[in-house]
């Protein structure tokens, strides 16, 4: 049984992007798709991939504003003890 793929377009948030890129890959993983559009849907997570990159790179360059470039590694270890 093939099933058919929604016409392309942007997503409207990251969470969507990775709801519909997991939905492609269980397809595809179980077989469902005819040879095209299994190739459709490889072009679509393509792209998919490429738009929540890109969004983890924008929200990546929000936090170093925020943090005036400065990111520090975290540390568990309470750096204001004083050692004996």
């Amino acid at each position: 049984m093939s099933k058919k793929l929604p016409i392309s377009s942007a997503p409207s948030s990251f969470e969507n992007a990775m709801a519909e890129l997991s939905e492609l890959v269980a397809q595809m993983e179980a077989g469902d798709l005819a040879l095209e559009a299994s190739v459709s849907a490889y072009q679509r997570g393509s792209e998919l991939i490429k738009y929540c990159a890109d969004q983890l790179n924008k929200v990546e360059q929000q936090v170093k504003i925020l943090d005036a470039g400065l990111l520090k590694p975290y540390s568990s270890d309470d750096s204001n003890e004083v050692q004996a």
